[in-house]
């Protein structure tokens, strides 16, 4: 058996959704209802058919049901609801079927344009199927005929709300309860792609056709600065452009503007759609190309190539009068229009680290 080194690390842990741990928490409190039992464990089965046994924290009677908690596990992931106590309570109902509403810490939709109606509780239309059909099935099995009325809570979930996208889609007062699978994989960064294709519909769906995705907070205030646009209209796409361009193949609005540092610029001039330094790097042997065409001679071409940074090769071209920056965003903005359908205007900006625009290319008509 071979050492675990940096060469062959131990392989990641899969974690389980907030869907999963609420489906969890939601039979264990309905079967102590119903059935009088309770136990220290859970066994639920996901979507696909994998059956997964989650612990309990607690289950216990309430003054008009019961309620049961669990620790979030979001394996290796770097989850930011990992840790956090989710807890279900169950109140029996003569109506049949399950009703669903937003405890502490889990939010209410607000804005049209998401999957959920305004005012519906954030629990996410597969969470929801999973407790339902969990919940129907224990009922046939125990001889139930009534329904249930489902809170589900996550204990400093307001809080924790504030770091994820939920406060810019419109959904307050806590986080959603999310997962398609059941299943969180590592670094997937499934959820943080899903918010911005949320964005993106939701600021559609308002009214909002002229939207800028941003690799960060530099990139907002310069979008906010150039075009005065509300929050609902900024998209915070991070290395994800790729997130931004395939979901304006359903989703097209009339303009989009791109905006992020020059290094990550260049990587989507490069052709690529993750640009985070684990997925693509900085060409800079490129940049040299991309600054010949513009009016670099041999030497800068040189130098940039062995450039230690992108932001050094942009300040020896900055030096010598050649636009690289406007290069660099030209050719980011032509892989982007291959990508985006051809009704949706686009242009990019290319900032430096203070926020200043060193890179510019497209017009609105």
């Amino acid at each position: 058996m071979r050492d675990e080194t940096a060469e062959h690390p131990a392989p990641l842990r899969s974690g389980l959704t907030t869907g999963s741990c609420a489906t969890a928490t939601s039979l264990a409190a309905a079967r102590l209802l119903l059935a009088g039992t309770s136990a220290d464990a859970v066994e639920i089965v996901l979507p696909k058919g994998k059956q997964v046994q989650m612990r309990l924290e607690f289950c216990r009677l309430t003054e008009d049901g019961a309620e049961s908690g669990t620790l979030k596990d979001a394996g290796d992931d770097p989850d930011v609801t990992h840790g956090a106590l989710l807890y279900s309570q169950v109140r029996l109902s003569s109506e049949p079927g399950t009703r669903f509403k937003a405890g502490r810490g889990v939010g209410t939709v607000t804005r049209p344009g998401l999957v959920l109606g305004v005012g519906e509780p954030a629990i996410n239309p597969v969470p929801r199927k999973m407790i339902s059909e969990h919940l129907a099935r224990l009922a046939d099995e125990l001889g139930y005929s009534g329904g249930f009325e489902v809170t589900v809570n996550v204990e400093n979930g307001e809080a924790l709300a504030l770091k994820t996208m939920n406060p810019r889609l419109g959904i307050l007062g806590g986080l959603s309860i999310l997962g398609t699978s059941g299943i969180v994989r590592p670094f997937s960064c499934a959820a943080y792609i899903a918010s911005i294709h949320q964005g993106i519909d939701v600021a559609k769906t308002n009214g909002y056709l002229h939207i800028a995705a941003c690799t960060g907070n530099a990139s907002e205030d310069t979008m906010r600065r150039v075009y005065n646009l509300p929050e609902i209209a900024l998209i915070e796409m991070g290395d994800f452009v790729g997130a931004v361009l395939k979901h304006l193949r359903k989703v097209p609005v009339d303009k989009l503007s791109l905006c992020g540092g020059f290094g990550k610029i260049s990587k989507l001039a490069a052709g690529h759609m993750d640009l985070h330094s684990r997925h693509s790097s900085i060409d800079l042997p490129q940049l040299a190309l991309w600054a010949a065409l513009v009016g670099a001679d041999a030497t800068l071409q040189q130098n940039i190539r062995e450039a230690n940074t992108s932001q050094q090769a942009l300040a020896m071209a900055a030096a010598a009068g050649v636009a690289l920056g406007d290069a660099v965003c030209q050719h980011a903005l032509e892989f982007a229009r291959s990508v985006v359908p051809a009704q949706v205007q686009v242009e990019v900006f290319a900032i430096d680290r203070q926020g200043g625009i060193v890179g510019h290319a497209g017009a609105f008509q």
